[in-house]
């Protein structure tokens, strides 16, 4: 998970007049809106329940990244390889025929970038694991 403010995504509520006092968590991935307060009568105070509020909000957004990380390797309808942006494919050249997994990826509109890794040189799971890498650092994702 990358680095994050120790407060993001943190807010305090302190209503005396309704006898709240506490942390909120709030937070929206995907039009999906998460939140969870935690009082601090329940958690001992406001340096615990704030320390809880954290330790939850760091959980989700591990929660949240795996989620996206499975989204983007998932298997596809549209490919057999299960990655989108990578496939195997045979160049033949000469009569000769060379067999790759290629990752590809447009890094700004009209643009596209390819980049194949040899089966015969890496074998097939090796060039696999480098073209999925390849596509993940081409959109941006490493």
């Amino acid at each position: 998970m990358p680095r994050i403010d120790e407060n993001y995504a943190l807010a305090r509520i302190d209503l005396p007049g309704a006898s709240t006092h506490g942390w909120q968590v709030r937070l929206q991935r995907r039009g999906v809106k998460y939140a969870k307060y935690f009082g601090d009568g329940v958690h001992g105070g406001s340096e615990n329940a704030l320390g809880v509020a954290r330790a939850w909000r760091n959980e989700l957004l591990r929660q949240i990244e795996a989620s996206e990380q499975a989204r983007i390797c998932t298997r596809s309808v549209r490919n057999r390889s299960g990655v989108v942006g990578v496939s195997k494919v045979t160049v033949v050249t000469n009569g000769a025929s060379y067999r790759f997994w290629q990752a590809t990826w447009s890094p700004a509109p009209g643009e596209r970038r390819c980049v194949k890794f040899s089966i015969k040189r890496y074998g097939d799971r090796e060039a696999f694991k480098l073209a999925v890498i390849a596509r993940k650092e081409g959109v941006g994702l490493i």
